[in-house]
């Protein structure tokens, strides 16, 4: 499943990330989105676009197309 498909409130695990360009994914990584990494979709924007996660403690905000790049795992 896709990060970008993830209702408000439900949690999942990062899988994979390897269809987002190398410098998209280090910047993501520096952040704390790494493979293994428990995220939390917190809400989206009226339009769907951006989307705010919660990954490690920390709300980062994600575009839906780069969000659509990575893979989770529902827990």
């Amino acid at each position: 499943m896709k990060l970008s498909e993830l209702s408000c409130g439900v949690n999942g695990v990062v899988t994979g990330m390897s269809e987002l360009p190398a410098a998209t994914r280090k910047k993501l990584m520096v952040m704390g989105l790494l493979p293994n990494t428990e995220v939390t979709v917190i809400r989206l924007a009226p339009l769907g676009d951006p989307l705010q996660v919660r990954v490690r403690g920390v709300d980062i905000a994600l575009r839906k197309q780069i969000a659509a790049n990575i893979d989770v795992e529902v827990r």
